[in-house]
């Protein structure tokens, strides 16, 4: 039976057709792939279903009837949950509240916290998620704020559920417990929609796919069975994907230009030694909650550094700030949250880009060159291949892999010379990534040191030269990569699971 359907949507933006004629058809008791390279329009097509965005054409049809969702509380009201790529919980608000936002329960007026603790507690469990209703949501780690995104859209119970990369920033085990939350829903007869760039995991929950490619349906509700992984590949990006072959890079033999020895911060990381040398890329692996991310920041002056030495050139340096990093010792830093951190949402493309490099630009008077800024952006739109109408594109309308670019352009123009990638391809398609892998290994062969954070193993394995193994804020060990998945795999999960700290 057919629970939903959106039938020729067509939506379109200044100078573009993100939707042309799509159609999707949800059946109930089936888990149904969305895929596409980024830009293909599946984002758009989720909020569209969800009441963001107004089609300009097409329908959609909810339980055999006509339906138009003016907001995404009407879509939610009428049984339609989402999980969206970019969290959406409220920073103020604890967990519970989060979780029943849609519907907090009252009594006589009031909010019932005892009813918000024992219903937001079952939601928890479905997921056998040991977390504190009461808990505030700013405490809580990416992975386990994706987790409560879900089930939070699990409390409206949703006849039709909408995961648009559910697994981006979870571990394989948290991965795991979603996908049996998934096949119940399955069993209990609602229709699921799952977006992801993981072809495995699409392959291991999903029986049926649509295909987007340029904004329109390139397939419409195939089984997925019939498919091999190169045959949905070569149907996204319209050939069959070639694995990626790197050209062959040395490291120089040079002093560091980044080093840390017996660092701690206030976050917890205690003894942490590592450094970074021109032309290098050094990985930083570890589960989620290992600490690698907040180490970053706290390089960047957004955590407090209370023991140990952090040298820059073999000089030791206190960074006060992101502003400190960039200008005084070339450090830049690529976010894995570019939605809040990463981009101005709301600003143009040539603005996000050039806010770097405004002091460099200006003239007398704090007057910046129309001219000069056009330039340099252009320079870095056609170096990056970043897709856009025009540089007066508002940020918040491309593609995740686009604003992902314009997050790094924007570093690039700066002049760094030490750059921290953190997570650089979650959600990002198999081209894509292809892109920014070649990009990161370009980076490294001209010059630049990277430190790259990434929990895709593949990943890491493809670009690194070194990798450093993390798990509670401490460094396990490292590992010279050979770049061979089956070696390098089982050493680095060795140190991971290894007691005390060893050289591998």
């Amino acid at each position: 039976m057919t629970l939903f359907l959106a039938d020729k949507v067509d939506k379109l933006f200044p100078g573009v057709r993100a939707l042309d004629g799509v159609t999707l058809k949800l059946e109930a008791g089936s888990v149904h792939a969305l895929l596409g390279e980024n830009g293909a329009g599946k984002s758009t097509l989720i909020k569209v279903i969800t009441g963001l965005y107004k089609p300009d054409g097409g329908r959609l049809v909810l339980d055999g009837s006509e339906v138009q969702f003016g907001s995404p509380h009407e879509s939610a009201s009428a049984g339609i949950g989402v999980v969206h790529q970019e969290r959406n919980l409220i920073p103020g608000f604890t967990v519970g509240e989060n979780i029943l936002l849609q519907k907090l329960p009252t009594s006589r007026g009031l909010v019932d916290r005892s009813a918000i603790r024992t219903e937001a507690a079952r939601w928890l469990a479905e997921l056998d998620l040991d977390l504190d209703p009461d808990q505030p949501v700013t405490e809580l780690s990416v992975a386990q704020a994706q987790l409560v995104e879900i089930a939070k859209a699990l409390s409206v119970e949703s006849r039709v559920l909408l995961l648009d990369e559910p697994t981006a920033s979870i571990t394989p085990n948290e991965a795991e417990r979603l996908f049996r939350v998934v096949a119940k829903l399955k069993n209990d007869g609602r229709a699921v929609l799952f977006v992801s760039h993981k072809l495995e995991e699409v392959f291991q929950i999903c029986d049926t796919v649509t295909v987007l490619r340029d904004g329109a349906s390139v397939l419409e509700s195939g089984p997925l069975g019939d498919l091999t992984r190169d045959q949905v590949v070569d149907l996204m990006v319209g050939r069959v994907h070639e694995a990626l072959a790197l050209p062959a890079r040395t490291v120089p033999a040079a002093d560091p230009l980044l080093e840390l020895s017996g660092v701690g911060t206030a976050s917890g990381h205690a003894d942490v030694d590592l450094s970074v040398r021109p032309g290098e890329i050094v990985g930083l692996y570890g589960l989620v909650g290992a600490g690698r991310s907040e180490l970053a920041k706290a390089l960047l002056g957004l955590d407090r550094i209370t023991a140990g030495e952090v040298r820059v050139r073999g000089q030791a340096v206190r960074i006060r700030n992101v502003r400190d990093a960039l200008r005084n010792h070339k450090i830049g830093y690529v976010t894995e949250n570019r939605k809040e951190e990463g981009v101005f949402l709301e600003q143009s493309v040539s603005r996000n880009i050039a806010v770097t490099v405004w002091d460099r630009l200006r003239k007398v008077l704090g007057y910046v060159p129309a001219k000069a800024e056009a330039a340099m952006v252009a320079e870095y739109v056609e170096q990056l291949g970043i897709r856009i109408a025009s540089p007066a594109q508002l940020t918040g309308t491309l593609s995740g892999g686009n604003q992902q670019k314009v997050s790094l352009a924007k570093w690039l123009a700066a002049k760094t010379e030490i750059l921290i990638i953190d997570e650089p391809t979650v959600g990002i398609d198999v081209r894509t990534k292809d892109a920014f892998h070649t990009l990161i290994w370009d980076l490294a062969a001209n010059g630049l040191a990277i430190l790259l954070i990434t929990s895709d193993l593949p990943e890491m394995i493809t670009l690194a030269d070194r990798v450093v193994v993390m798990r509670d804020h401490r460094v396990q060990g490292e590992v010279a990569n050979d770049h061979d998945y089956d070696t390098m795999s089982q050493r680095v999960i060795r140190l991971i699971h290894a007691e005390g700290t060893t050289a591998a």
